[in-house]
């Protein structure tokens, strides 16, 4: 009879270790996180609270210390955890500047990295496009909330942006105008949607006759076109977002880790 094996330096998963109670077959690490993050999700740890101790959490998971502690340091390097040395591991709070800074990433080409003004221009429920429809998971012209609005660096209008959000997920959206400039601290205050990680792609567009409007230059200026889905912590699409950006004195900067 064939023996199953762990290739040498793999993460051994919970049905190889015989460990962790209704764990499946995946790394266990990333079943640990898995069942971590599910504890963010249903508001058992709210931002800013102290975790249990590494010990503690591989005693309730039935998993090594050391397992809990890669699933730690993985959550952490994705912002959604915090290390502080000497007092433990807290739930990451939705700073205004560090997670504006996690996601945005037009910076001028001298350095520097100014914060971002935006200026809504309209607000308005629609219904979904096919591709909306499809990117962000919704029925067919499921309703959305439709939200267009200018982005400076510098008092320098750089950006438009168009952002498609579920119209379900945000009933109360329009009550709350205007909106502030950090959406995701603001879809993580007040409606407690975290946004843990971003899909993007990016090209190369003319601009045409409204961007020229918005930004102040001529129509067929090229543009730097971010079409960007935004994932909350269960890994649903939260928001589609389109960015057309100015770069003739700017850069997209992303550094891979």
């Amino acid at each position: 009879m064939v023996q199953g094996s762990v290739k040498r330096g793999a993460e051994p998963t919970a049905a190889e270790t015989g460990s962790g109670a209704g764990l499946g077959f995946r790394p266990l690490y990333l079943q640990v996180r898995e069942k971590l993050t599910e504890r963010m999700i249903g508001g058992l740890w709210p931002p800013g609270m102290l975790l249990p101790s590494e010990q503690r959490l591989a005693a309730e998971l039935g998993v090594s210390q050391g397992t809990v502690r890669k699933a730690l340091d993985a959550m952490a390097a994705d912002h959604l955890l915090v290390r502080r040395q000497g007092r433990g591991t807290f739930v990451a709070e939705q700073e205004e500047g560090r997670i504006l800074f996690q996601f945005f990433r037009l910076r001028p080409d001298d350095g520097r990295a100014p914060f971002p003004e935006s200026t809504p221009i309209s607000l308005r429920p629609d219904r979904a496009g096919e591709e909306e429809a499809e990117l962000l998971r919704l029925a067919p012209r499921a309703r959305v909330w439709r939200l267009q609005r200018l982005r400076a660096l510098d008092g320098v209008p750089l950006i438009t942006e168009e952002i498609v959000l579920p119209f379900e997920r945000f009933r109360r959206l329009e009550k709350m105008a205007p909106l502030p400039n950090n959406l995701y601290a603001f879809y993580a205050g007040v409606f407690g949607i975290t946004i843990a990680r971003a899909e993007e792609r990016l090209k190369a567009v003319a601009a045409g006759p409204e961007d020229a409007a918005a930004l102040g230059c001529l129509k067929g200026t090229p543009l730097l076109e971010v079409d960007r889905i935004a994932f909350g912590l269960d890994e649903k699409p939260v928001e589609r977002r389109i960015s057309r950006c100015l770069t003739d004195a700017h850069h997209y900067s992303s550094t891979p880790r």
